[in-house]
C-alpha cells in the first residue's frame, strides 16, 4: 500500500509530490499521456510561486530557464509602469513555458523518491475506512491511504466523487497553437498591435525555435473541446480579426481553452482531496492557473505528510480546504472582472479606461497586482500580530537569507533573541537564533508553507500555538 496516489503527473502533482517526498511519505504518480505534453500553456511564475521554489531550494534551476521580467505590472492587459513595490524579494515574473516548469519539477519529485507512471490512466476509486482503492485502464487496482487528483479540469477523480462544480459555462473560446509563419516581423508586430488595440484576447508572436505561439478567439464554443482545431480553422480566425493568416502552417501543436469559470464545492471527500485545476477552472488571464496549483500543493503538501507521520492536529487536514477554497474563489472573481474589462463593448471599455487611470495610484496598482500574484493571500488564523496569517518575504539574516533555513519544509522557529525554545517539537520545527534588520517582532513562527503561524514575545504564547499547527509534543 502506498501513503498516496496523486492521479496526473502535471505541475500541481509533481508539487505535490516533492513537498510529500520531503518528509519521507511513499509517493505514486500516475498520469494517464505516456509523453510530457509540449503544449505551452502557461507562460510564466509569478512572484509568490518563485518564492515557493526558492523556499526549496529550486530557484536557480527555474532562473537558469526563464527570462525575469523586473517590475512587470499588468491587469486586464493595462501595463501600467509604476513605481510600487510588492512586499518580496523577487519583484518580477519569470517568464518560462510550462514545459519547462513541468519538467523541472518532475525531475525533482523523482530525485526526491517518488515514484511516477506515465501511460497509465486512473478510471475508478472506492474509498474506506483504512484507504482507497484506485482501479487503471488496464485493469490493476492498486490501494494508498490517500488520493489526491491533479488531474485537471476534466477531473475523473471530482466526478468520481460526486463534487459539484458549480459556476458559468464557456461563453467564448480560443484557440491556441505553435507554429511556423511567413509574415516578416516587423510586419507581423504592427498588425499585431493594432489588432490588440481592440482584441486583447488576440497576440500572436515568436515562441522560440522558429515556431510562434499564437492566439485567436474563435467563432463558436465547439460541443467537444477535447477534440483540437484545425490549421483551417485558425487561418480562418486570424483573417477575420487581423485581415491576414501570416502565412502560417507547419502547426506543432493546436488546442481549444474556454473561459468557463467553475469551482469545487469541497476540496476534501474522507481520504481523497482535489487540487489544481481539479479544484478550479478560469480563464488565463493574468496567467494565475498554474500558480494557483502549485500554490495549491504547498499548502496541502506538509499537512498531508503530517497526518501520514502520525503527528497532525486535529483539523489540520480540513485548514487545507477552509484556507485555499476562499483563495480560489478570489482569483475566479478577479478573473471575470479582467474579462469584462477585454471585452470591445463601450461598457467595459469605458470601464476600462476609468481603471486605466485609477491604476496611476500607487496602493491600487499595488492591490491589484498583489492579487494576481498571491503575494496579497492573508489567511485567517484569528486575533493576534498583524502578520499572522501572511507569507513572510524573504529576509537577510545575520548569517544568510532566510529562505535559506526552508529547505527541508519544516516548521520554523526564527528567534531574535536567543530566549525561546521549542522543546518537544523539534522534531517537527526548527529552532534558528539570528536577528535580521527587516524584522521587528522578537520571534516568528513558520509554517513550512512559510506563511506566519505565531509572532510574539511570550513563551509560553508560543507554546499555545505550536500544538495547533504541530500536534502534540513529544517527550524530550
Amino acid at each position: 500500500m502506498f501513503d498516496v496516489i496523486i492521479s496526473g503527473g502535471g505541475p500541481t502533482g509533481m508539487m505535490l509530490a516533492s513537498e510529500l517526498r520531503l518528509h519521507d511519505v511513499d509517493v505514486l504518480v500516475l498520469e494517464k499521456d505516456a509523453e510530457p505534453s509540449q503544449l505551452v500553456r502557461s507562460l510564466g511564475l509569478h512572484p509568490r510561486s518563485i518564492e515557493i521554489m526558492d523556499q526549496r531550494g529550486l530557484l536557480d534551476r527555474f532562473l537558469a530557464h526563464g527570462q525575469q521580467y523586473a517590475g512587470a505590472r499588468r491587469f486586464a492587459g493595462i501595463d501600467k509602469p509604476s513605481s510600487a513595490t510588492l512586499d518580496t524579494a523577487h519583484d518580477y515574473i519569470l517568464g518560462i513555458p510550462q514545459p519547462v516548469t513541468d519538467r523541472l519539477l518532475a525531475e525533482r519529485a523523482v530525485e526526491l523518491g517518488a515514484q511516477t507512471r506515465r501511460g497509465h490512466e486512473v478510471i475508478g476509486a472506492e474509498q474506506d475506512d483504512d484507504g482507497v482503492t484506485v482501479e487503471l485502464a488496464d485493469g490493476a487496482r492498486l490501494r494508498s491511504r490517500w488520493l489526491v487528483g491533479c488531474d485537471g479540469g476534466r477531473s475523473l477523480v471530482r466526478r468520481l466523487l460526486g463534487v459539484r462544480f458549480p459556476g458559468e459555462p464557456a461563453q467564448t473560446e480560443w484557440l491556441l497553437g505553435e507554429m511556423e509563419v511567413t509574415t516578416p516581423p516587423d510586419e507581423l508586430a504592427a498588425v499585431v498591435d493594432k489588432v490588440r488595440k481592440t482584441h486583447k484576447g488576440f497576440g500572436i508572436g515568436p515562441a522560440g525555435n522558429g515556431l510562434h505561439r499564437a492566439v485567436v478567439p474563435a467563432a463558436t464554443v465547439a460541443e467537444d473541446r477535447t477534440t483540437p482545431p484545425t490549421l483551417e480553422e485558425f487561418q480562418t480566425q486570424l483573417r477575420a480579426y487581423a485581415g491576414t493568416d501570416f502565412g502560417v502552417h507547419s502547426p506543432r501543436r493546436l488546442s481549444r481553452f474556454t473561459d468557463a469559470t467553475r469551482l469545487a464545492e469541497r476540496y476534501r471527500t474522507g481520504r481523497v482531496f482535489l487540487a489544481g485545476d481539479a479544484a478550479h477552472v478560469h480563464p488565463p488571464l493574468g496567467g494565475q492557473g498554474l500558480n494557483l496549483g502549485i500554490q495549491d500543493a504547498s499548502n496541502l503538501g506538509w499537512k498531508l505528510a503530517a497526518e501520514v507521520n502520525g503527528w497532525a492536529p486535529e483539523g489540520l487536514l480540513d485548514s487545507y480546504h477552509t484556507e485555499r477554497h476562499p483563495v480560489a474563489d478570489d482569483v475566479l472573481n478577479t478573473t471575470r472582472a479582467q474579462s469584462e474589462l477585454i471585452s470591445p463593448e463601450p461598457g467595459p471599455q469605458a470601464i476600462r479606461r476609468l481603471l486605466t487611470e485609477l491604476m496611476d495610484f500607487e496602493d491600487v496598482s499595488r492591490f491589484l497586482i498583489e492579487k494576481v500574484t498571491g503575494i496579497g493571500v492573508c489567511y485567517d488564523f484569528g486575533e493576534g500580530h498583524e502578520l499572522i496569517g501572511k507569507r513572510l518575504r524573504d529576509i537577510r539574516l545575520s548569517r544568510g537569507r532566510l529562505y535559506e533555513l526552508t529547505r527541508e519544509g519544516r516548521g520554523l522557529l526564527l528567534d531574535q533573541t536567543g530566549e525561546f525554545s521549542v522543546a518537544g517539537w523539534a522534531n517537527r520545527v526548527d529552532h534558528v537564533i539570528d536577528v535580521s534588520d527587516e524584522l521587528d517582532v522578537p520571534a516568528v513562527l513558520l509554517r513550512p508553507d512559510g506563511y506566519v503561524a505565531w509572532a510574539g514575545e511570550d513563551q509560553r504564547d508560543l507554546q499555545s500555538n505550536l500544538p495547533r499547527w504541530f500536534g502534540v509534543a513529544t517527550a524530550p
